[in-house]
């Protein structure tokens, strides 16, 4: 059962096309085989941790230097940024929150697949024999277009070896933050903008009020409004619609910090959004996020402690799904 303590770590382990560091792990060291066990519960990943007794959160975690004990823990220190960092793009609403779907691609060209119904999708009764409408599908003529995002850690392994892991942490969740926020921007500018394949959501012009809700709920029909994009200036409007401010949202709002609007969809507020905007979707048929693989590091530089601008990224872009399932509000900001 004390397999996982014999397992040689080495840096080939990141390169494996299609698989994450924890995945080539798993393959050596399933987490199947710990079922019943202490160990049940821990993946790969952490029973190697374990193996050498780093501790990377909570009270009495260790510091930076505990990865470089030996060239075999070393190796567990690009996953550690990694986790972190994915840490803190979970911790914060992201693109894929709002798709309604994630294509994960090993290159860095991708078309996606369109659908058209020669502008009739209602379903009618058809007499026997005849041929049933159709809908065609088929490859769009343009490249999602792609974007890399991430920081640069600028510093040296002498400035961080005695760092405790769980401070660390906090800073490598930040650049996860910044991360999940430009890539919620480029997904809002696919939206409004169209994808290259497909155009943007068209706009009517009005204030954010509960009559506005109304009536783009009803210009999504057939599709359902269940999600709400505004930045900072539409969210202070709309948390301001008297109808909104009704008993229950204000329970809602004051003891979770959940936004929900009068219609049911969720209120998701983008900061970098433009003012005077507002978006309105069916995230179940809107938006595709297509991700070049996961988050990446520069993992020879970070095993061989070189952490001076080693860079932490992920790539990705979006494409619009169906037209007419996203529609916007446009008003005079103040």
């Amino acid at each position: 059962m004390a397999y996982f303590k014999n397992i040689s770590l080495e840096k080939g382990m990141y390169g494996m096309p299609g698989k994450s560091f924890t995945q080539v792990l798993e393959e050596i060291d399933s987490s199947e085989n710990y079922r019943g066990t202490p160990l049940e519960g821990l993946d790969a990943y952490q029973r190697q941790l374990m193996r050498f007794g780093i501790k990377v959160s909570g009270p009495g975690s260790d510091t930076v230097e505990s990865f470089f004990g030996s060239s075999a823990s070393a190796a567990l220190f690009p996953e550690y940024i990694a986790r972190a960092v994915r840490q803190g793009m979970e911790s914060v609403t992201k693109a894929s929150d709002i798709a309604a779907t994630v294509t994960t691609i090993d290159g860095l060209d991708y078309r996606t697949i369109t659908a058209g119904a020669g502008g009739d999708v209602s379903v009618k009764p058809v007499a026997e024999g005849a041929q049933l409408p159709s809908t065609t599908i088929r490859t769009s003529e343009s490249l999602v277009h792609l974007h890399k995002r991430g920081r640069m850690l600028v510093s040296s392994y002498e400035a961080l070896r005695f760092q405790k892991l769980d401070l660390f942490t906090v800073t490598l969740r930040q650049i996860g933050a910044y991360i999940a926020a430009a890539q919620m921007q480029d997904a809002v500018d696919t939206l409004i903008n169209g994808d290259g394949a497909k155009g943007g959501v068209t706009f009517t012009e009005g204030t954010p009020d509960y009559t506005d809700f109304i009536g783009l709920w009803g210009r999504l029909a057939p599709y359902t409004l269940n999600t709400v994009l505004a930045g900072t200036d539409a969210m202070q409007k709309l948390l301001n619609v008297p109808e909104f401010k009704d008993a229950q949202a204000g329970m809602n709002f004051q003891g979770t910090g959940n936004l929900v609007t009068p219609l049911g969809a969720k209120l998701v507020h983008v900061p970098t959004m433009e003012a005077g905007k507002i978006l309105a979707l069916d995230k179940s048929c809107a938006l595709e996020l297509v991700q070049a693989g996961d988050i990446t590091t520069d993992y020879d530089k970070l095993i061989d402690r070189q952490l001076e601008r080693a860079a932490i990224s992920m790539t990705a872009g979006f494409a619009r799904i169906y037209d007419g399932a996203a529609q916007g509000l446009r008003y005079t900001a103040e």
